[in-house]
């Protein structure tokens, strides 16, 4: 691996900011279980999920910059970690802990109960985390340059135009306000269609 010498992190390690605090944690409690729910309800529906961690940092860049006042880019941070670490945590365990339930009808186990369900992905949660702390430096801080985590690139963006505020936030929030609007116009009310579907006679196949 080639170690990127001209990496910085945006905040400084001698500066002193608030980050993992009260509100941090429990606006990230909050928002791992509202798209860890969601998340185990669309991925048993339809076989897929949706990434919670842009949401979370939009969310979380709204609630406290906007909201609360507060101009602290790492608490943001946090909380879009914290809300991530949830929907990631529900994906690993309904696309694994069904199998338990379909050996349960065939008779090979037990049926599994709400505390052994929460036991395994206890488990599962912490070792992604001892897992991801020894390769953190080798992938993210050797390889920043390298590797280009786009998903995580889109998270810092949102939370840098929150911390640089002016026209960039308004533009984030702007996309926020627009998307809420078409989705009420398209699910609320249903002026507009969701599916749009035209036939050509000519080609019936």
């Amino acid at each position: 691996m080639s170690e990127n010498k001209e990496f910085k992190p945006y905040i400084p390690a001698e500066k002193i900011t608030p980050e993992f605090t009260v509100t941090s944690i429990i606006m990230g409690i909050i928002l791992a279980i509202v798209f860890g729910a969601a998340n185990a309800y669309l991925g048993l529906r339809v076989g897929m999920t949706v990434s919670a961690s842009i949401p979370a940092a939009v969310i979380s860049m709204g609630v406290i910059r906007v909201i609360m006042k507060k101009n602290s880019i790492l608490e943001s941070n946090i909380v879009q970690t914290i809300g991530s670490a949830g929907e990631s945590l529900a994906a690993g365990a309904i696309f694994t802990m069904p199998a338990l339930f379909l050996w349960a009808e065939e008779g090979l186990c037990d049926m599994p109960s709400l505390v052994e369900i929460t036991l395994i992905a206890l488990c599962g949660g912490v070792l992604g985390v001892l897992f991801m702390i020894p390769l953190r430096n080798a992938l993210i801080v050797k390889e920043h340059a390298t590797l280009l985590y786009p998903e995580g690139t889109a998270c810092a963006e949102v939370l840098l135009a929150g911390e640089e505020g002016g026209s960039n936030a308004s533009t984030v929030f702007s996309g926020m306000g627009l998307a809420a609007v078409f989705k009420f116009l398209v699910d609320g009310i249903k002026v507009i269609p969701a599916d749009v579907a035209a036939q050509f006679k000519a080609f019936k196949g």
